[in-house]
């Protein structure tokens, strides 16, 4: 894809922003429309509970891995001077951030990106926990939390075990594909018997070819520019931080990228699908039966924290990193998804048994 028209006339900082605003849009339309919700899987699992949201999660995420990889393995992209690939990453963060992070989700009653797309429909709550979750991100980037998280990312790397990619501890170049097919038939035998209407498994599936998007156009984007630039795909812990950074410059163009056009995309796309659904609706924490607003500080606090040290959140480091077989993302990934089961039978258990495991199994709110 040709940028350079674009560039030319916006500037490259901008080009980057548009394409993370189209990619944002786009996620923000699907997933206000399927509720798209990590945790809403999650415990569809741990409840036993049959729905539409793991069949939903699973071809998306199988999207994301299949594409990719087919993309990897024809040489479309290349990926190996990524934020997953270029230096070592850190297995204790992974693992000790994946599990604050799905506690954190669970505490809240949704991850990052759904906070995100359920307060641009109107919930208040999910806007304080992203209020929380900047002013936390802060403080754990480049604030007083800079050496603990420094402590916890140390203890173990993966230059112990000598790379972060598991197509390369596979020894071939068709693990990628070869998994991401069995991770489709796995999705797509699921959505069978749990009949999940054609409508629901495309929007799934569109949501996972958004990650395999941002891969390939961030690719060629860096391919023409005259500044470095890495290629990524849709993250949102630090594109929260990065957008807020942006605001706080006064609308600096320098602070400009696909971090920033992402979170507004996905804002307005939010808004905009539940607005012509008629699902928007003011919700406060004055609702009956809505957790204390210090459970939502905590679990934000806790989130942002976790998602940090695990290189992002569940689409960050779960579909991105896990997209390209990050070893750090598919660990943080099981420890987002465990933790977060855990700790619903802790947090939530009397309560989703006392409603025959339906009412707070529902997508995050």
């Amino acid at each position: 894809m040709d940028f350079v028209p674009l560039i030319d006339a916006i500037g490259e900082p901008a080009t980057f922003a548009v394409i993370g605003l189209a990619l944002g849009l786009a996620f923000g339309v699907f997933a206000e429309r399927t509720g798209f919700c990590t945790r809403s899987a999650a415990l569809e699992v741990s409840r036993g509970k049959p729905g539409s949201m793991l069949p939903i999660w699973l071809i998306a995420f199988a999207a994301a891995v299949l594409t990719t990889q087919l993309l990897v393995a024809t040489g479309w992209i290349d990926l190996a001077d990524t934020r997953f690939f270029g230096t070592p990453q850190s297995l204790s963060g992974a693992i000790v951030g994946g599990v604050l992070f799905g506690v954190g989700m669970v505490l809240t009653r949704g991850c990052a990106s759904r906070l995100i797309v359920l307060g641009s429909s109107g919930n208040l709550r999910a806007i304080f926990s992203i209020a929380v979750i900047g002013a936390v991100a802060w403080a754990t980037y480049q604030g007083p939390l800079v050496p603990l998280r420094n402590t916890v990312s140390g203890l173990l790397m993966t230059s112990s075990i000598g790379t972060n990619d598991l197509a390369f501890v596979a020894g071939s170049t068709a693990t990628g594909p070869i998994l991401g097919a069995a991770l489709a038939l796995l999705a797509l035998l699921i959505a069978v018997r749990r009949r999940l209407s054609p409508l629901k498994a495309a929007s799934g599936a569109i949501i996972g070819l958004l990650i395999t998007g941002g891969w390939y156009l961030s690719y060629q984007f860096s391919l023409q520019v005259f500044e470095p630039v890495q290629a990524d795909s849709l993250s949102y812990m630090r594109p929260l931080a990065n957008t807020i950074n942006f605001a706080a410059s006064g609308g600096d163009q320098s602070f400009l990228s696909m971090d920033v056009g992402l979170i507004a995309g996905t804002v307005l796309g939010a808004l905009a699908a539940s607005v012509i659904a008629g699902s928007f609706r003011i919700r406060t924490f004055a609702e009956a039966g809505t957790p204390h607003w210090l459970r939502y500080a905590a679990g934000s606090a806790l989130m942002v924290f976790g998602g940090i040290l695990a290189v992002g959140c569940t689409i960050g480091a779960g579909f991105t990193g896990g997209s390209v077989l990050a070893i750090t993302s598919l660990v943080a990934l099981l420890s987002m998804i465990l933790s977060a089961m855990i700790a619903d039978r802790v947090l939530d258990g009397d309560k989703a048994a006392a409603t025959n495991r339906q009412a707070f199994a529902a997508a995050a709110e």
